[in-house]
């Protein structure tokens, strides 16, 4: 009896080492490139919600610079959440075997993370919740805030909230299965593309539901002592 054959296996530079990922095709684009686009896009919105913010502190008055980051960053969370991230729930399955530009991206990040080659059930579950509702809610708020929206500390509590709860996930499922999707300590791909770019969604959102939290909590305080001096 001839013994069947075994698939080949592809060698890939994802952990852990046993991983089989059959239909991989290794990126053609330099790093340089990837890490290009995604910042100078992320500057460019910057700049542009910046500008913006400016212009309409001619009606509303002026933002004061720690508002402005703060709907800077809402832009932001809305093109990484909404396109890049929205790029991964679409096409996790043909992401390892496929050249197009954002699912190189995705293949360089996996370095980091190989959960995102594997199509993990539980990333392309919180990555899909996250391109569907905080990247458009991330966008209003956005609007929110440039338009002075009675609502946009809401808007700002749900968001954060929900970065802060998918990260919180993400992170401790990956500890609870040892870190043994990435070369662990790797200073680019553990620190950097892990931890780092991770820990941004864990930090700010932190910080901006104390602050949204500070807002809500005055505006009570203001409608309760209202109501004592009516009655």
């Amino acid at each position: 009896m001839v013994p069947e054959a075994k698939p080949d296996v592809v060698h890939h530079p994802y952990w852990p080492r046993n991983l089989e990922l059959q239909n991989y095709i290794p990126n053609d684009r330099p790093l340089w490139q990837l890490l290009t686009f995604i910042f100078s896009i992320s500057g460019i919105l910057l700049l542009l919600t910046w500008f913006v913010a400016g212009w309409r502190s001619k009606t509303w008055g002026p933002f004061g610079t720690w508002r402005t980051l703060i709907i800077c960053w809402f832009t932001i969370c809305a093109f990484i959440h909404g396109v890049i991230e929205g790029w991964f729930s679409l096409y996790y399955m043909e992401i390892p075997g496929d050249q197009s530009f954002l699912s190189q991206l995705w293949k360089e990040y996996g370095k980091g993370d190989s959960r995102y080659m594997m199509s993990s059930s539980f990333i392309v579950c919180v990555e899909t919740i996250t391109s569907c509702f905080w990247g458009p809610l991330s966008l209003w708020t956005a609007v929110a805030f440039l338009s002075r929206q009675s609502h946009r500390y809401v808007l700002q509590l749900v968001v954060s909230l929900g970065q802060l709860y998918g990260d919180i996930l993400y992170f401790y499922t990956e500890y609870h299965d040892g870190f043994r999707h990435s070369e662990k300590w790797h200073p680019t791909y553990f620190w950097f593309y892990f931890v780092f770019l991770n820990g941004l969604w864990i930090i700010i959102p932190s910080i901006l539901i104390w602050d949204a939290w500070k807002h809500l909590s005055g505006c009570q305080r203001v409608m309760d002592a209202n109501k004592v001096k009516k009655h």
